[in-house]
C-alpha cells in the first residue's frame, strides 16, 4: 500500500508540522482534525499511527526504522491502519503492514483490505467450546487439552521448546484443514529464519501466513504486529475456516507498550507498565473464541507466549495474561535439562474448558493420569533417601517410566488422537511391561508408521477406539486386537 502525502495532503486540507521526536514517537503540531488510531503520512512517504490527542499537540507512532526529522510537513489519510487480508497470503512472510519481507515473494495485489483495530464480538456472537483442538502431542491433548477457540496461554523459559510445541500443533491443525497464523514479536533474524525453515521441513509453508518484526524494527512495526495478525485471522473467520493463531510473544509486546508509554511521559503503574496494558492485551485477545457461523461455530484458536525469568510465574505480564486466557501450559526448564519432550509440567500447567470437549475415555484418563503422576513423583521423591522399595512402589515407578516413555515426542512430529489411545493403552497396560526404553520406541514407530501407511489398519483401530468408553475397555480390546491382520 503506497502514501502518497501530495495526495493526502490536498484531499483533507490539513497540514501538521513535527515539532518534537522521541524516538519513534513524533510530536505534530496542526491536523485539528486527526482522530486516534487515525494513520498519517509525512512528506518522506512514510507513516504513523495517531496514539494520543491533545488541545495543541497530536503524539503519532512512526512505522518507519529511519529517524523523522522536525519541521517535516505531516497529512493525515482520513482512516485507520488497514492491512491486505486473503488466501493470496499464504506461504508469505510479511510485516505488519502487510509488506513481504521476502522481495522475491510480494504481495500479490487485489488483495482486500481491513482495519487492524477491531472491536472484540459480543457475547451473542460468540458458542460454546465443544470441539478439541488437537495438537498432535499426547501429554497435552490427553491432560491438558485445548479447544477448538480456546486462548491458551503457553509460558516458560527461553529455550525450553516452546516454539517447537507451537510449530507441531500448526502441523496437526493445518493438516487436518485449518490456517495457521504465526505472529513474531521483535525477535532476532535467525530466529525468524528458524521460524521458516521449521514450517518447510514440515511441509506447511504454502498453508501458513508468518506476520514478524525482527529485533531491527521500531517499536511501532512490533506493536502492530499482533493486532494484524489477528485481524488476518478474523478475515478467515469470517469465511468459514477455522484458525490457529499463534503470537510468539505477548511479553516483548508489553515491554514495547511500557517503552512507548514512557517515551510519552504517561503516567506508569507496577513495574512501570502503564495502567492500560491489561485493557492492551486483553481487548486483543478477546477477538478470539468460538463463534456463531452460517454453516456452523468457527474459531480463532489463539496461543499467546509469555516469557518467564528462572521459571518465576509470578510477574505482572505473567498473571495479566493467565487471568484473561482460558489455562496456561507451562514449560518447565528442569524437565527441559531432563530431556522431557514436550517440557510442560502438568502440576502447574491448566485447561479451563479443554476439558468438555474431551470424550468419556479421554476425560477419565486425564482423571486418573495426574493423579498417579503426582503419587509417582511422591514415591520418587521417597526412594531418593534409599529406602528400600517394596513391590507395589516397583510397579507404580515402572508404570511412570513407560508413561514417560509413551509422552517423549523427541522424534514424532505428531501422534493422531486415536493412535495416542492405542498407545496409552499400552503403557498402562501390561503389554509394555519388562520392556526396555528401546524396545519401547520401536513399537511407537512400528505403529506410528503402520498407521499412517495402512489403510485397512487405520479404518480399523478407529473403529475399535470409537467403541470404547474407559479405561477398562480400552486395555480389554487390546489384548485381543490383531495389528497383524490385514
Amino acid at each position: 500500500m503506497i502514501f502518497d502525502f501530495k495526495e493526502y495532503l490536498n484531499r483533507t486540507g490539513e497540514i501538521g508540522f513535527v515539532s518534537k521526536t522521541v524516538s519513534s514517537l513524533i510530536f505534530v503540531e496542526g491536523l485539528p482534525g486527526a482522530t486516534l488510531h487515525e494513520v498519517v503520512v509525512f512528506e518522506s512517504g512514510d507513516i504513523g499511527e495517531v496514539i494520543a490527542l491533545s488541545s495543541s499537540v497530536v503524539s503519532v507512532l512512526s512505522f518507519s526504522k529511519d529517524p523523522v526529522r522536525v519541521g517535516m510537513r505531516v497529512a493525515r489519510i482520513g482512516k485507520n491502519l488497514q492491512i491486505p487480508v486473503g488466501e493470496r497470503l499464504f506461504g508469505k512472510v510479511i510485516n505488519p503492514l502487510g509488506r513481504s519481507i521476502d522481495p522475491g515473494r510480494p504481495v500479490p495485489s487485489g488483495t482486500e483490505f481491513r482495519a487492524i483495530r477491531k472491536s472484540p464480538p459480543g457475547i451473542i456472537d460468540r458458542a460454546i467450546i465443544s470441539e478439541q483442538c488437537e495438537t498432535g502431542m499426547a501429554l497435552i491433548d490427553l491432560l491438558m487439552p485445548i479447544g477448538k477457540g480456546q486462548r491458551e496461554l503457553v509460558l516458560g523459559d527461553q529455550k525450553t521448546g516452546k516454539s517447537m510445541v507451537l510449530m507441531r500443533t500448526l502441523l496437526s491443525q493445518v493438516t487436518q484443514g485449518a490456517v495457521g497464523i504465526y505472529a513474531v514479536i521483535g525477535k532476532g533474524k535467525i530466529a525468524i529464519k528458524q521460524v521458516e525453515e521449521t514450517l518447510t521441513n514440515f511441509g506447511i509453508l504454502d498453508r501458513v501466513i508468518t506476520v514478524v518484526t525482527s529485533a531491527d524494527d521500531g517499536p511501532g512495526m512490533m506493536y502492530a504486529t499482533p493486532y494484524s495478525a489477528m485481524t488476518i485471522a478474523e478475515y478467515f473467520r469470517d469465511v468459514g475456516r477455522n484458525v490457529v493463531l499463534v503470537l510468539d510473544d505477548l511479553s516483548t509486546h508489553a515491554r514495547i507498550v511500557r517503552e512507548i508509554a514512557l517515551l510519552g511521559k504517561r503516567f506508569p503503574g507496577r513495574n512501570s507498565y502503564p495502567g492500560d496494558i491489561f485493557y492492551t492485551h486483553a481487548s486483543l485477545l478477546e477477538r478470539a473464541g468460538n463463534f456463531s457461523g452460517k454453516n456452523g461455530p468457527v474459531s480463532i484458536t489463539c496461543l499467546p507466549v509469555a516469557e518467564t525469568v528462572q521459571g518465576d510465574m509470578t510477574g505482572y505480564i505473567i498473571t495479566n495474561l493467565m487471568s484473561m486466557t482460558d489455562g496456561h501450559l507451562y514449560f518447565d526448564h528442569l524437565l527441559f535439562a531432563e530431556g522431557r519432550r514436550p517440557a510442560v509440567d502438568v502440576f502447574l500447567s491448566v485447561t479451563r474448558v479443554g476439558r468438555q470437549t474431551q470424550t468419556p475415555l479421554r476425560l477419565e484418563i486425564g482423571r486418573t493420569v495426574i493423579p498417579f503422576l503426582r503419587k509417582a513423583a511422591d514415591f520418587r521423591n521417597f526412594a531418593s533417601f534409599g529406602s528400600e522399595l517394596g513391590p507395589h512402589i516397583k510397579d507404580v515407578l515402572e508404570k511412570e517410566e513407560r508413561l514417560n516413555e509413551f509422552f517423549d515426542q523427541t522424534v514424532y512430529h505428531t501422534i493422531p488422537g486415536n493412535l495416542q489411545l492405542i498407545l496409552f493403552g499400552f503403557a498402562w497396560g501390561e503389554i509394555w511391561r519388562g520392556k526396555t526404553r528401546m524396545e519401547v520406541r520401536i513399537e511407537i514407530q512400528k505403529l506410528v508408521y503402520s498407521y499412517a501407511s495402512d489403510v485397512a489398519l487405520r479404518k480399523r483401530m478407529d473403529a475399535y477406539i470409537s467403541r470404547c468408553d474407559s479405561i477398562e475397555s480400552l486395555l480389554t480390546g487390546l489384548q485381543q486386537f490383531d495389528f497383524s491382520k490385514k
